[in-house]
């Protein structure tokens, strides 16, 4: 379900708009955070970008781990054959 904010942006000539700063921190988007583009019929949605797990791609409780992405079932999976 889309939330209504009241904010509306322009277009620019190169096909750029900006987030307010409230959007921003309230979402917590950092400068050059990525966003992933989603598109449902006329809308146009913007996700900040969550990498999954390398190694079954689900992207639900995933953990940072130098770098990488890993779910806590894989990682559980990880400590369980080298316990």
């Amino acid at each position: 379900m889309l939330k209504a904010t009241g904010i509306v942006r322009k277009v620019d000539e190169l096909g750029r708009i900006v987030l307010p700063i409230e959007l921003r921190q309230s979402h917590d988007i950092k400068t050059k955070d990525p966003l992933e583009i989603y598109v449902d019929d006329e809308k146009i949605v913007l996700k900040k970008y969550e990498p999954a797990c390398i190694f079954c791609n689900n992207a639900l409780d995933v953990i940072k781990y130098q770098g990488k992405m890993i779910c806590k079932g894989c990682l559980s999976e990880i400590n369980k054959q080298y316990a």
